[in-house]
Formats: structure tokens, sequence, C-alpha cells
């Protein structure tokens, strides 16, 4: 019971205090702001599509060993594969997703 009532006081101070803090008055941002996100963004693209890249060669060879040591099974492999290989790429879209949103529609700079 004690858990459950902590847990409702924070939404309740949360929603609360969220209406001050979204009345706050205009951000003035320095002019080099801009460039700094933009160079953040290409960064973070980068290291995301990097480590997908990693992985997914990860997954491709142990995809083709499977098949090379079993090649009766190589239709579940390659499902498994391909179902692999989408989770992994949905990283990189969830990253570019969330970098075009930090470029475009950054509400400090408006």
């Amino acid at each position: 019971m004690r858990k459950v009532l902590f847990v409702l006081l924070t939404v309740l101070s949360v929603v609360c205090s969220a209406g001050a803090a979204l009345a706050a008055e205009k951000i003035t941002v320095a002019p080099n702001v801009i460039s700094m996100i933009a160079i953040g963004t290409a960064i973070g693209m980068g290291i995301a599509a990097f480590g997908c890249g990693i992985g997914m060669g990860f997954g491709l060879r142990g995809a083709c060993e499977g098949t090379a040591r079993n090649p009766d099974a190589s239709g579940k492999i390659t499902v498994t594969m391909l179902i692999g290989l989408a989770m992994i790429e949905s990283l990189a879209i969830y990253t570019l997703v969330i970098d075009l949103i930090i470029l475009f529609a950054n509400p400090y700079l408006k």
C-alpha cells in the first residue's frame, strides 16, 4: 500500500508541475547551437550505423556458418536471419527519427 501511495503522489507532483515547466519564457540560444546540434546528430547517426553494421555482419556470418554446417535447415536459418536483420536495422531507423526530431522539431530553437 505504501508503494502505491508513493507512486500516486509522484505522478500527481509531475502532472501538477508540468504546467509551470511548459509556461516558461522563450529561451534564446547562441548562434552556434544549431551547428553543434547538426554535428551531434551526425555523430550519433554514424555511431548507430556503425553498430548496426557490425551487428548485421555478425548475424550474417552466423547464418552462413549455420547453413554450411546443416544445409537442410537453410530455410529456417534464413527466416530467422531476416527477422534479426530487420530488428537490427530498426535501431538505425529509430536513431534517424530521433536525429530528425532534434534537428527540425527542437523546441528550444523556436
